[in-house]
């Protein structure tokens, strides 16, 4: 309450920019909103010159400040609280404003020497070019205007070196955050830049570049494990299988010692780069791992790489953390990179399928079964195409509402018929060809009670992509349903199967192998070499797999394709065409 004085002014600037400094050094969290201190401050300084700012907001104080008042006095103090403030306006985003205020604090001969070109950064040209002035002894600081303005430089080139790489413009990025690397900062802000550099080469399409920066990162702070994770994307990026697992199976064990461990943040400073620096495209690329999405990944990689026996133990390992509690291993934020847990089990069951361990596979598919009984409707229809504006919001209203919940259904559906599909198979793997055809069969039950939409079903773009897998899975249990007719010596049977497959995806190479076998089993062999002679002269792609193409298709599908291939091509060709060579000659 006492009224301002000048000859006080020093120490009561010193000892404002001193407690908000302790203010900030307990905490680790960011610094936020408006430094209302400082504006006090200011105001204080406005008082004891005579003038008055109580209606200007914090910009136009400091202009007034640092236009009217001219006390050498008060010189070092203004220079100190202006640091304080450009770091407020920093961890705010806020570029405009503190590159004004430090035009503000420099003098004519500092901006002089700040002048720069367009391809020079004018913010940190301004901060280099701003020149301290030197502190008084007799006024000690608990962080030094000097060290918080290095620290300002680092944090100017960090943020702005993030916000371009936002933007996409990845050689001024690079360049910012190269400028960040080399300025004052901890050992784990240091490795963070190092994985923003990693990550902004690996987007400039220069992976061994961003294999060099994050490795640099771990070499500066071996917790820095979103690096260890980038790496994983570069070598898969380059087709390095081996260093990719291995760079995840080095993630999963760190996660799994100490999640959340880091180096610990120099204790002097009480305003840190890390205190300035807190945007979302950081915290993305960031972002801490948890075990389970990296187990998956382990697995899924394993899967896809032909490592079966490894996807096995990793899919059962996951398959386990699952059960000790979902809460814990899955993000609450909905971040988490793992897909539906009923997509987990089906995966897990094409592993072991493939590991020849059917039973339990078939297991696992009948806990899938089990568990999405309850949750699909007894008829539903599936015509909605992605180009009908009512239904493609979820969250607009009703429409959105009962889009949103029909594809749930559809994804249990998915899951469910998945589960006979994979069963069927494995049945089939086992010999069994009678269970192998009840478990088809129960599939294309199931998908009777879905009204998937008519002919024309070879143009896919539009759909839904759960309706697109329905209609894969449908393709799939005719022909694992038909190909255990053949093997039961039903050919007729077997046959219909074919033909209702081609309805479904015209074109089909193994539908239209199978049914040319069909017809020869049955004798009808001059429509076997018509079929088998339009089926050659088809060219390749037109399989409607989609592989390579378009979306996708569920990993746990990929085993039920290969096992849909038509086996016997070479021979059923040979017959053919002794059969055509014979016929020629008659």
């Amino acid at each position: 309450g006492l009224p301002a004085a000048l000859p006080a002014l020093p120490l009561e600037l010193t000892v404002l920019y001193n407690s908000l400094l302790f203010t900030l050094g307990p905490s680790d969290s960011a610094i936020e909103g408006e430094a209302e201190g400082i504006h006090q401050g200011l105001l204080r300084v406005l008082e004891a010159c005579g003038a008055c700012g109580q209606d200007l907001s914090t910009e136009e104080l400091w202009q007034k400040v640092l236009q009217e008042v001219t006390a050498e006095e008060l010189r070092a103090p203004l220079h100190q609280l202006g640091a304080l403030q450009a770091a407020w306006w920093l961890a705010a985003s806020r570029l405009r404003s503190t590159a004004g205020l430090l035009r503000l604090l420099s003098s004519p001969q500092d901006l002089g020497t700040a002048h720069c070109s367009e391809q020079e950064n004018e913010l940190l040209s301004l901060l280099k070019a701003w020149r301290v002035p030197a502190e008084e002894d007799s006024l000690p600081l608990v962080q030094s205007t000097k060290d918080l303005k290095e620290i300002l430089c680092t944090a100017a080139a960090f943020l702005q070196g993030l916000q371009e790489m936002e933007a996409g413009n990845f050689p001024t990025a690079l360049s910012l955050l190269q400028e960040a690397a080399g300025g004052f900062c901890s050992k784990r802000v240091l490795a963070q830049i190092y994985t923003c550099l990693g990550c902004c080469a690996q987007r400039m399409g220069k992976p061994q570049t961003a294999l060099q920066h994050l490795k640099r990162a771990l070499q500066v702070d071996f917790h820095c494990l979103p690096a260890l994770s980038h790496a994983a994307a570069v070598y898969h990026e380059l087709g390095e299988a081996s260093a990719e697992l291995e760079a995840l199976a080095l993630l999963y064990e760190a996660l799994g010692k100490n999640p959340q461990a880091a180096a610990s943040p120099s204790p002097y400073f009480h305003i840190r780069t890390e205190l300035l620096v807190h945007t979302p495209v950081l915290s993305s690329l960031l972002r801490h791992r948890h075990p389970s999405e990296v187990k998956y990944q382990l697995a899924q990689r394993c899967l896809q790489y032909g490592r079966v026996d490894d996807a096995v133990e990793h899919y059962l390992d996951l398959l386990a953390l699952l059960q000790e509690g979902l809460e814990q291993q899955v993000p609450l934020d909905g971040s988490s990179a793992l897909p539906r847990i009923p997509e987990v089990f089906l995966e897990a069951a094409s592993a072991l399928g493939q590991a020849g361990r059917h039973q339990d596979a078939i297991t696992v598919c009948e806990e899938v079964i089990s568990r999405t009984t309850d949750l699909i409707p007894r008829r539903s229809r599936a015509e909605e195409r992605l180009g009908q504006p009512p239904c493609l919001s979820p969250g607009a209203g009703p429409a959105g509402g009962l889009l949103s919940q029909k594809k749930e259904s559809l994804c249990c559906l998915a899951w469910r018929t998945a589960g006979y599909l994979q069963q069927g198979w494995a049945w089939a793997e086992l010999g069994q060809s009678k269970e192998a055809i009840t478990q088809f069969s129960r599939c294309l039950s199931d998908l009777l009670r879905v009204q998937l939409h008519g002919p024309g079903v070879e143009s896919t773009e539009n759909l839904l992509p759960e309706v697109e897998v329905l209609q894969k899975i449908r393709l799939l249990s005719l022909i694992g349903r038909g190909a255990q007719w053949l093997e039961l010596g039903r050919h007729k049977e077997a046959l219909l199967d074919f033909q209702h497959s081609l309805q479904i995806s015209p074109g089909d190479p193994a539908a239209a192998s199978y049914l040319v076998q069909a017809l020869w089993k049955l004798n009808r062999e001059q429509e076997a070499a018509a079929h088998w002679q339009k089926l050659s002269q088809s060219p390749p792609g037109e399989d409607g797999q989609r592989e390579g193409q378009g979306r996708p298709f569920p990993l746990y599908l990929v085993s039920c394709l290969k096992q849909a291939t038509f086996p016997h091509s070479d021979s059923l060709a040979r017959s053919i065409r002794d059969y055509l060579s014979t016929t020629a000659q008659d």
